[in-house]
């Protein structure tokens, strides 16, 4: 048996992505969708005294356009958002162990595509959680038209026999084409999460990964389902 799940990337996502990363055998990552505005693509929260805080990658006004597409301008957002996640993190107990491993790809690298910089963090975050997962781009795969279609034929490629999907897709996903292609469709349960000791104010499940790791390390596991201790 064989699982994968397919999803656009996002950035510095929040740990339900990493944890259905860790429940399948391969991770497929669509920045073949379009862009869309104001969405995960590009941003992420963070908590702050203030309360959550959108941080966002600037990436220019034309919106016809591939996420795998998606060129960002300058590098002037990677000091300004390390500086806010310092300074709203500085005072968690594992700061010091991530702001190591998360500083120099804002400080010390110039990111030039959305995608790119993705999968960079994206990878970065599972290395440090020991997920080994093999993550692939939708673009190593030959795509077909058809939303359900696509999907099936990309699960079909990888060999898959399972495709686990996150639930805000039952509103477009026909699960008729999994059946007949004789690949099981699971849909992908993000409750029941513990809280854990969190910096300012009431506990807030939905903001980005690097919350739970400035606050939990390597204990980070402890918080998720699929990730192994």
């Amino acid at each position: 048996m064989k699982t994968i799940a397919i999803l656009q990337s996002n950035y510095i996502p929040w740990k339900g992505y990493f944890d259905m990363i860790a429940a399948v055998d391969e991770f497929i990552i669509y920045d073949d969708a379009r862009f869309t505005k104001n969405d995960w693509r590009n941003r992420n929260q963070i908590k702050t005294p203030q309360g959550v805080k959108w941080l966002t990658v600037p990436v220019g006004q034309h919106i016809s356009r591939r996420i795998r597409d998606v060129e960002l301008p300058d590098g002037k957002w990677q000091v300004k958002h390390w500086k806010t996640i310092e300074s709203n993190y500085c005072r968690a107990q594992h700061f010091e162990e991530i702001s190591a491993i998360f500083g120099p790809l804002y400080l010390r690298r110039q990111h030039t595509r959305l995608s790119w910089l993705n999968r960079e963090l994206i990878e970065t975050v599972c290395a440090y959680l020991g997920i080994g997962t093999k993550i692939k781009n939708s673009w190593d795969y030959q795509l077909i038209e058809g939303k359900s279609e696509r999907l099936v034929d990309l699960c079909v490629q990888a060999g898959a026999n399972e495709y686990i999907s996150g639930p805000a897709a039952k509103d477009y996903i026909e699960e008729e084409a999994f059946t007949d292609r004789g690949i099981k469709l699971r849909w992908f349960d993000y409750c029941g999460y513990p809280e854990y000791q969190q910096l300012w104010g009431t506990f807030i499940h939905e903001v980005s990964i690097l919350d739970l790791l400035f606050n939990c390390g390597k204990n980070a596991p402890h918080y998720m389902r699929y990730v192994d201790l």
